[in-house]
């Protein structure tokens, strides 16, 4: 593809599957309404360097900080794979065990917009002077540290995506776009979403739920759904034109125009907890965790290895 990588994550909750039906059960969020809303104050600043994760189990040749991994993707600023986690943001840097990067937050909702520029959501954690959810939160020096710009203690969004359109994010309740961080306009999908997925450079968001694919090509002002080979329950963009999909049994489907049609590919191991995906010059990379381990894919999803770092 040879295009600059940008990458964009995908969150998960809890959900299951049993023949062909598809069942989610999304934890209760509090939403409000989606008007302008600060309040709250600056996280602490996290360490000048990150902390290395004692104990953290080794699976397959890789090691994932704990098993509640909500999103991951790499950072164009450095290349590293970033987990967005329970206990934090945390960087797999080649040849080193997971390091926690900033403060202490339960990272439900995590997208990269660019180099060292991440939105988040969740929840505070220890030593963290937030409120409770946090709202959506920005940072601009690879997750060190925070600053809130809105819905502080009203929205945690389970589901964050970046688009040119601006950032997308659902919590439970409403499903909203913004394009300063601050101010949210209500957006109408035909679907419930369990997860979003779009490019920073580009208009298309992808919405997964029980009832199937949607997808927008105007930053969701408006949606169709889409007929795909497979139920997605997590998707990504690589570039503005190829995502990739994985089904809650595993299974992997890839697109080359945006996500308007899918092609079957191969499968993870386990149910999918994160996936992502990145341009490479020589086609897709796509990294998913399932199995309490981190997978890898350089053949557009045909195969996966364990990941090394």
């Amino acid at each position: 593809m040879g295009m600059a990588q940008q990458h964009v994550p995908i969150h998960r909750r809890c959900l299951t599957a049993a023949a062909a039906t598809l069942v989610l059960t999304i934890a209760a969020c509090t939403a409000g309404d989606t008007g302008d809303g600060n309040g709250g104050t600056s996280p602490a600043a996290g360490p000048a360097s990150p902390t290395t994760v004692a104990g953290a189990p080794a699976v397959a040749g890789n090691v994932l900080p704990g098993e509640h991994v909500h999103a991951l993707s790499r950072n164009p600023a450095d290349g590293d794979v970033y987990l967005a986690t329970h206990e934090g943001l945390y960087r797999m840097a080649p040849g080193a065990a997971p390091a926690r990067v900033g403060p202490v937050i339960d990272l439900m909702g995590f997208t990269v917009a660019g180099p060292n520029h991440f939105y988040a959501s969740g929840h505070p954690g220890e030593n963290t002077d937030l409120p409770d959810p946090v709202g959506l939160i920005e940072s601009t020096d690879g997750g060190r540290s925070w600053v809130p710009l809105s819905r502080q203690g009203r929205s945690d969004f389970h589901t964050l995506a970046t688009s040119s359109a601006g950032i997308v994010g659902y919590d439970g309740e409403t499903l909203a776009v913004t394009s300063d961080g601050r101010t949210w306009q209500t957006l109408t999908a035909p679907v419930t979403p369990h997860a979003a997925a779009a490019f920073p450079d580009g208009a298309t968001v992808l919405l997964t739920s029980p009832s199937g694919l949607a997808r927008s090509s105007d930053g969701g002002r408006t949606w169709t759904q889409i007929a795909t080979p497979i139920l997605p329950q997590l998707t990504a963009f690589a570039d503005t034109r190829h995502a990739a999909a994985v089904s809650p049994d595993g299974r992997v489907a890839t697109s080359n125009d945006a996500g308007a049609t899918w092609q079957t590919r191969g499968s993870i191991e386990g149910e999918p907890h994160a996936i992502s995906a990145a341009a490479t010059p020589s086609g897709a990379e796509i990294l998913a965790v399932g199995e309490n381990r981190l997978q890898r894919s350089v053949d557009d999803g045909a195969t996966f290895t364990p990941y090394q770092p």
